[in-house]
């Protein structure tokens, strides 16, 4: 699958059903039949969709952990908490689950931001507050992160 792109602002009904923004319900139609993993983010309070290849890729590299270390069991449960296979409905729908709802504060307006092979999904307050919050130190972070590398090349 190659990188999504965009970030889409979308309304969520009060069963928390959300329609899929028709651009990257396109993007993703080549695994739309294979379900999806809708996750808490590790770092930050929104949720994560995972197309189910990409998810079946990272359990690929989390089932290599020795078990029989507590950190690994530890970050394990952690990491899989409040999991849930989810699919788009005939319809475009998504339902995202009261749980994940609760964990990321998602109210009627929500943000979905493509993240490289997931997306993201946000209220859209919190979504505005972090990017406000990353505006001052991004120069600094984007040289950090991607100015290690000086074989980049931009041809």
């Amino acid at each position: 699958m190659n990188s999504l792109i965009g970030t889409y602002e979308c309304k969520v009904d009060t069963k928390g059903r959300l329609m899929m923004p028709a651009p990257l319900k396109k993007q993703l139609s080549p695994v739309l039949q294979d379900g999806f993993v809708l996750k808490r983010a590790v770092f930050q309070p929104c949720l994560e969709l995972y197309p189910m290849p990409e998810w079946e890729l990272l359990m690929g590299k989390v089932n290599k952990l020795n078990r029989f270390k507590k950190k690994n069991n530890d970050f394990i449960r952690r990491f899989t908490a409040g999991l849930k296979v989810v699919e788009v409905d005939a319809t475009g729908r998504l339902l995202i689950p009261k749980d994940l709802i609760a964990f990321s504060s998602i109210s009627k307006e929500v943000v979905l931001s493509a993240a490289v092979n997931i997306v993201e999904i946000w209220d859209k307050d919190r979504y505005e507050q972090a990017i406000d919050d990353a505006t001052g130190d991004f120069a600094d972070l984007a040289e950090e992160v991607m100015g290690q590398d000086d074989d980049y090349d931009l041809s």
